[in-house]
């Protein structure tokens, strides 16, 4: 069972304890909630000389999902897990929209000027926001575990994709691609990209081979655009054929492949973008920093006979990952990125007319939008997330409700949050 984090009445970290036990602490009156997400509990009574067990945070940094997990490294018990997924689509698509909107703004209501866009210098190590908010966000929960648990080292999968020669196998020659490493990069990239499926029949349970789209005897290449996954069967039945009559009775199926081939690398880029700066970051906080390569991940995954999940790879980075990991009904908590509100402060329509002025108030009667509360009224019991109004009647859900009736039981973080399946 995933464990429940203990604090002190000094609010400093105990050893995590089983749920059950959580449960007698909190029906006795010898403890209280103090999170919900993560559940942790703090003690109403002193703990004379505990002894704390020191843990192991591992991470798996990813472009749109990070996996994260906690560790006894003495024991092998995975005590936390989780999988924090990542809003950088949304901000570019929010500076996009602003961007439009300030050009068309200055064409309309200001004289021509002339384009000044290089009077600025980029600090080193600058990372576009997009960018940024992943390491952030990382960081930000590196933080919340270390308040909680008795964090004294860190394992970071330090992975790296060679974006020549996925666009291109041959770029360094044919020696190398025959070498002891033949094949390593494109195919970890094409089993991300494909989700580890047949392309053609969607089959998970058997060896999958690297197949080209576009058939080498008819002109294709090695590009990664042109590579895809397929069962032996499928591969098989498809030989030389195009890929339109292969699957002209499954359109949809055609369709998908086309699309998926022609995903740009954007995902691998920001990886590589990131890595070395989230690095960076850790070790300021000078708890010892491990790395390890994603070959070796998926290596002790495998020697381990886990599911390939974000928190699970996160489990296995490293060379300190113990000989057994114990991941019995772990839930791991599912964590999304939703940032804290927006400033705009006027409302237009899909046409970009103005339609609703905003309040430069976040919060009424000490509420704010997002607080997840309890709401006992004569009609019946309510919990959920609630959105502000500046009068006494929330929404929640479909209702409205008066403050008189809510009570608190998470702040808005920017983070939305809900538990995944049992392991």
């Amino acid at each position: 069972m995933s464990s429940v984090f203990l604090l002190d009445t000094t609010k400093k970290p105990l050893n995590p304890v089983h749920p059950g036990e959580a449960r007698r602490l909190l029906s006795q009156g010898k403890a209280a909630v103090w999170r919900r997400f993560p559940f942790t509990i703090i003690l109403k009574t002193e703990v004379v000389e505990p002894v704390v067990h020191p843990l192991r945070l591992k991470l798996d940094p990813g472009s749109r999902t990070t996996g994260i997990a906690l560790v006894n490294d003495a024991s092998g018990q995975v005590v936390f897990a989780a999988e924090l997924s990542h809003r950088g689509q949304a901000i570019k698509a929010s500076l996009d929209d602003r961007r439009v909107v300030r050009r068309s703004r200055r064409r309309r209501k200001a004289r021509y000027r002339q384009a000044r866009w290089q009077n600025r210098r980029v600090p080193k190590g600058w990372l576009p926001p997009s960018l940024f908010s992943r390491i952030a966000n990382v960081l930000t929960w590196v933080k919340r575990l270390s308040r909680l648990c008795a964090i004294t080292a860190m394992s970071m999968e330090l992975v790296r994709f060679d974006m020549q020669l996925m666009e291109n196998p041959e770029i360094t020659g044919v020696e190398y691609q025959q070498g002891t490493l033949m094949g390593f990069e494109v195919r970890e990239y094409l089993l991300e990209k494909w989700g580890r499926t047949c392309a053609y029949c969607g089959a998970t349970d058997r060896p999958l081979q690297v197949e080209h789209i576009h058939p080498r005897a008819n002109g294709g290449t090695n590009r990664i655009s042109n590579l895809t996954l397929a069962c032996e069967k499928c591969n098989t039945a498809k030989g030389a054929q195009d890929i339109r009559v292969f699957l002209k009775k499954k359109p949809s199926v055609l369709e998908t492949i086309l699309a998926q081939a022609r995903h740009p690398l954007k995902d691998a880029a920001a990886v590589n973008a990131t890595r070395w700066t989230l690095l960076d970051r850790l070790k300021v906080t000078g708890v010892p920093v491990e790395t390890g390569s994603g070959g070796l991940t998926k290596f002790n995954r495998s020697q381990r006979k886990m599911a390939k999940t974000h928190w699970g790879d996160a489990a296995c980075v490293g060379k300190s990952t113990p000989e057994v990991l114990k991941i019995d009904q772990i839930h791991p908590l599912l964590i999304r990125a939703t940032g804290h509100g927006r400033r705009q402060m006027c409302v237009t329509d899909k046409f970009g007319f103005p339609k609703q002025h905003k309040g430069r108030k976040g919060t009424y009667l000490g509420y704010r939008t997002g607080d997840i509360v309890k709401a006992v009224t004569p009609k019946g019991t309510f919990q959920g997330r609630i959105a502000i109004r500046y009068r006494p009647s929330f929404i929640l859900g479909k209702i409205d409700i008066h403050p008189k009736y809510m009570r608190r039981l998470h702040r808005v973080d920017g983070y939305e949050y809900r538990y995944g399946r049992s392991a």
